[in-house]
């Protein structure tokens, strides 16, 4: 990491406020001491279930304060406390007690939980002891962070950081929030979303402390985490699989979905873990019951019972849809315990950790908006609420947060000149701009093609009039389609991939020869199956490039952001830089500069089965910086740096992806190598930075040198952040910031070079920042042209006519991510696909390849 050189100058001065409230230190000498933490049950079994630990921790503190001087402690919920100064001694072992409310074994208990064992009692409390061990670990002074706000780079910052932290975290447990790293979320049914499917958005608070350019600050803001919709067990099936009734549940799909979840039962108001669900339904499933006689003994011989008859005879609960559909198992393996599903319902704050569906994420971004007057009201209120400077750890190290908004000098960059068609050249406003009246850069003609539809609902010859039409008011020409061809009504019925192979033999039989451009009619809008098997096929198969679409309606807007695509899938240009052409772009236009953007995308959570994908895009046609090619390739589950930019061959060749863009950019510039590269890496945290610099880099600088060149160019290397906590607000006025804001002081980093940047306007909610960290710079750009050279890059994106929140290279590897992905549907893939442990653990199996690119669509701009 390189540390920061200047400050910018350029752009209109403007006064921002910043969600990070000032902490003042008093004591900065005292010093955290950390002890670690062992806690194990009577029978020596390791306890890793952190809300169980966070119990015995706080009955410890109750029971042997005076031991341990009345120290308090920051418990990080698993193996680790902190205090400030030490406790009079280095190791302790103590006996911690806790009652546990608890069913007798027996048959049905009091609570009503079937067993299959014989007695039923009354619920007692049983006393349970633990062993806790404490021993000293290691002392992290509180001095690191004034030192590290003076510019010193100290080992411990991040140690001293984390106990703060904790501290935080500690206080959210006890108000019993669930916590999600640095955010928490309290059960209120006011910060309910219901999103559809089973699932809540659960709006909550993200705090965390941050060594900045102005001193420490505590960065407040507003998070959002998923849950599974609290209630009723059958409501929240019903929902999740759209079932009308509960007889229309499929009930395999819900054991697999409920399994782990916790419930609370409506009649005895216990909490419990589904283990399972009962082969039969309740008026089938038996159990050995064992009878009470009248002198309190029970009879030898147990009798079968089934579920519904013990509710309904021995406890008189009346049970309604329960009774043809299985029950809960809350037991073991070998012995179950069963609940009627109407008597349970699901506890709140439990965490729904799967992939959101399309329609899901849309619900989620509708109705959690914030405007920005509306997300500084909820932070300030929080602030308040929270009372942090009550909390006596922190009070013991003196630590105050002020409750005001950090004020903040940013700068309004001023937005590039854009070129079009007739040599027209205008100024964007706010970031956006149409293309009304006006005509794309370099068009492309389009005369061998055809529509193919696979909806009903669409007039696929009314939609291609109209695309010509739009076309030629664009100056891009559109002969008449070859053909239009309907999807045979018959084929609906059929998977999607046998839909799309019927689709192209009717395709192959029709045309004369290979069209250059299939026009796609999809039938659903968002996250249609068979988008992935027609891109394949297009793309892969047969080299032609596709365009996808499904109006609701058909406008002018529409239909210009749809030959926005086509025209850059095709090879032609919507709009440039002006000082592109010809090149004016500082440090670029004199020296062959390359400009790449990496995302590594993975499976949805918890699916480490998935292989994560890695794109890479490059800039060619130098000088230009609007053109790029992608290359793209699967690579271990969940592994986020990149595997693939330098793949030696056994025949001394490179297959690897930087070899494949940087001979693109030769045969595209005038056969000039770049001497000079800018990296823009997605998707990597602070404590990756290292690892961009010492595995990417190094594999980009080995597949350069393989190629034969001994001087190895200058490289620029730029992380860019989108998943972070700080957001700007104008000092005066409810709107949000304006595009092309930088902010590069006070909010950013005491010694490292980052800044902040809103490149585009904000029309719906809060804008929030991209933040770049610059981890080298060999090229030694000022701060003006780096950030003016990024504010630009935020220009170049040809498919829409609005600047981008991100620079393009990283959006369009996203989009490259994104769709090759879908060629090959990992979750779908078999046992048989890939051998049968391939799907448990792609690590250690070869992971499947994605299909190659044909080469009549390798160097165009596909993923537009």
């Amino acid at each position: 990491m390189i540390g920061r050189t200047g400050f910018g100058s350029s752009g209109k001065h403007i006064s921002l406020l910043a969600n990070h409230f000032k902490v003042s230190v008093k004591n900065p000498d005292e010093i955290f001491y950390q002890y670690s933490v062992s806690i194990s049950s009577e029978d020596n079994r390791a306890i890793e279930s952190k809300g169980l630990g966070r119990k015995i921790i706080d009955k410890l503190y109750q029971t042997y304060s005076s031991e341990l001087s009345g120290k308090r402690f920051a418990y990080d919920g698993e193996k680790s406390l902190y205090t400030v100064g030490p406790l009079p001694r280095n190791k302790y072992e103590f006996m911690v007690v806790l009652e546990d409310s608890f069913a007798k074994r027996g048959s049905p208990s009091h609570d009503g939980i079937l067993s299959e064992s014989g007695k039923r009692s009354k619920r007692s409390f049983q006393e349970k002891t633990y062993k806790v061990e404490i021993s000293y670990a290691a002392k992290i002074p509180l001095k690191s962070v004034s030192l590290a706000l003076q510019g010193a780079e100290t080992e411990k910052l991040q140690d001293a950081i984390r106990v703060l932290d904790i501290i935080l975290r500690q206080q959210a447990a006890q108000r019993g929030c669930l916590l999600v790293r640095q955010s928490f979320f309290l059960d209120d049914s006011r910060n309910f979303t219901d999103v559809g499917g089973g699932v809540t958005g659960c709006r909550g608070f993200h705090s965390s402390f941050r060594p900045t350019h102005g001193g420490l600050s505590l960065n407040m803001d507003v998070s959002t985490t998923m849950i599974l919709t609290p209630g009723p067990v059958i409501d929240f099936l019903k929902s999740n699989q759209n079932a009308r009734d509960a007889r229309s549940i499929d009930w395999i799909k819900a054991k697999k979905m409920l399994k782990n979840m916790r419930i609370n039962t409506r009649h005895s108001n216990r909490e419990f873990k589904i283990t399972g669900m009962s082969e039969k339904p309740c008026n089938q499933q038996l159990f050995p019951l064992r009878v009470k006689k009248d002198d309190g003994t029970y009879e030898d011989q147990a009798i079968n019972i089934t579920v519904f008859d013990y509710f309904t005879k021995h406890r008189n609960i009346e049970l309604t849809y329960s009774v043809y559909i299985p029950c809960i198992d809350v037991g073991k393996p070998k012995k179950p315990s069963y609940l009627p599903v109407e008597l349970c319902s699901l506890v709140s704050l439990q965490r729904y950790t799967k992939a959101l569906s399309t329609l899901q994420r849309a619900s989620l971004v509708e109705k959690s908006r914030q405007k920005p007057q509306e997300k500084m009201r909820v932070i300030s209120d929080a602030m308040k609420n929270y009372n942090y400077d009550d909390d006596p750890l922190l009070a013991s190290c003196g630590i105050s947060i002020e409750k005001q908004y950090t004020q903040v000098d940013g700068r309004v960059l001023e937005a590039p000149k854009l070129k079009v068609g007739n040599g027209e050249e205008f100024s964007p406003r706010n970031g956006r701009w149409n293309f009304n009246n006006k005509k794309v850069f370099t068009p492309t003609k389009i005369e061998k093609w055809a529509v193919v539809n696979f909806s009903a609902k669409c007039d696929a010859s009314h939609l291609s009039r109209e695309l010509i039409n739009c076309g030629r008011n664009k100056g891009i020409f559109i002969d008449r389609p070859f053909s239009l061809m309907e999807e045979d009504q018959h084929n609906r019925r059929s998977g999607p991939v046998i839909r799309v192979e019927k689709m192209f033999d009717q395709i192959l039989a029709k045309l004369p020869g290979a069209p250059e451009f299939l026009l796609c009619i999809l039938p659903e809008r968002k996250n249609s199956d068979l988008y992935g098997p027609w891109k394949k096929k297009c793309l892969s198969d047969y080299g032609v490039p596709t365009q996808c679409m499904c109006p609701v309606k058909i406008t002018d807007q529409y239909l210009t952001n749809v030959l926005l695509k086509i025209n850059s899938k095709l090879g032609g240009i919507n709009s440039l830089l002006a000082i592109e052409q010809p090149s004016r772009i500082p440090l670029i236009n004199d020296t062959p500069t390359m400009i790449v953007g990496i995302d590594v995308s993975h499976g949805s959570p918890g699916r480490s089965d998935i292989p994560s994908i890695a794109a890479v895009v490059g800039s060619h046609s130098w000088p230009l910086i609007s053109r790029y090619k992608a290359s793209v390739r699967t690579q271990s589950s969940k592994v986020e740096m990149i595997e693939g930019l330098f793949k030696p061959q056994a025949d001394g060749t490179d297959d690897g992806i930087m070899s494949e863009l940087l001979v693109e950019f030769y045969q595209t510039s005038n056969h000039r190598k770049p001497t000079q590269i800018i990296v823009f890496r997605d998707g990597v945290s602070e404590s990756q930075f290292n690892q961009v610099l010492n595995i990417e880099l190094d594999q980009m600088i080995k597949a350069y040198q393989h190629l034969g060149e001994v001087d190895v160019p200058k490289f620029t290397v730029i992380v860019a952040q989108k998943n972070h906590h700080t957001k700007l607000f104008q000092a005066s006025g409810p709107e949000n910031v304006p595009a092309g804001t930088v902010v590069d002081s006070k909010v950013v980093h005491p010694r490292n070079y980052d800044f902040y940047m809103c490149a585009q306007s904000g029309m719906i909610g809060t804008s929030r920042p991209a933040h770049y960290h610059v981890l080298l710079d060999e090229i030694g750009f000022s701060p003006d042209n780096l950030q003016n050279l990024i504010l630009t890059l935020s220009y170049v994106y040809q498919r829409s006519s609005a600047a981008t929140s991100i620079v393009a290279p990283i959006s369009y590897a996203h989009l490259a991510a994104q769709q090759m992905g879908q060629f090959l549907k990992f979750e779908d893939l078999s046992e048989n696909t890939y051998g049968k442990d391939s799907l448990t653990s792609v690590g250690t199996m070869p992971v499947p390849e994605l299909p190659k690119l044909h080469e009549d669509v390798q160097g165009s701009m596909f993923f537009c």
